[in-house]
Parts: C-alpha cells; structure tokens; sequence
C-alpha cells in the first residue's frame, strides 16, 4: 500500500466520523431531535399575554364583529 491509497483511507474514515459525529450533536438523549426554541422577551411575553386576554373578553362578551 503507497502513502496516497492510505490518505485516501484515512480522508473517507475521517468522512465517515464527520458524519456520525454530526448525527449525534443533533441527537437528544431520549434519541429525539432537538426542537430549536427561540427566546422571547419578558416584554413580548407581556405583549402577547395582553393580546390574548382581549381576544378571551372579546369572545367572552359574544363580540362577533373583526
């Protein structure tokens, strides 16, 4: 075996790792992907709290109008 078909071995095995390596990072512990959440503000949480509480009266209230 010469020094080119052993770097090319050794390049597809580092190929291979790359990839099982990639698998795994993106893998939780239960083996389910890992949802991306973003974060929120504690203002846009307040925002979308307020929102949804009018909606609720306004449902409440029998408002059928937009």
């Amino acid at each position: 075996m010469n020094v080119s078909e052993i770097l090319k071995d050794l390049k597809a095995e580092r190929s291979r790792l790359d990839a099982a390596i990639n698998a795994l990072e993106g893998v939780s512990s239960n083996g389910a992907a890992r949802p991306k959440r973003g974060n929120i503000s504690l203002a846009g949480r307040r925002r979308i709290a307020e929102a949804q509480k009018k909606r609720w009266a306004k449902i409440k209230r029998g408002n059928k109008r937009g």
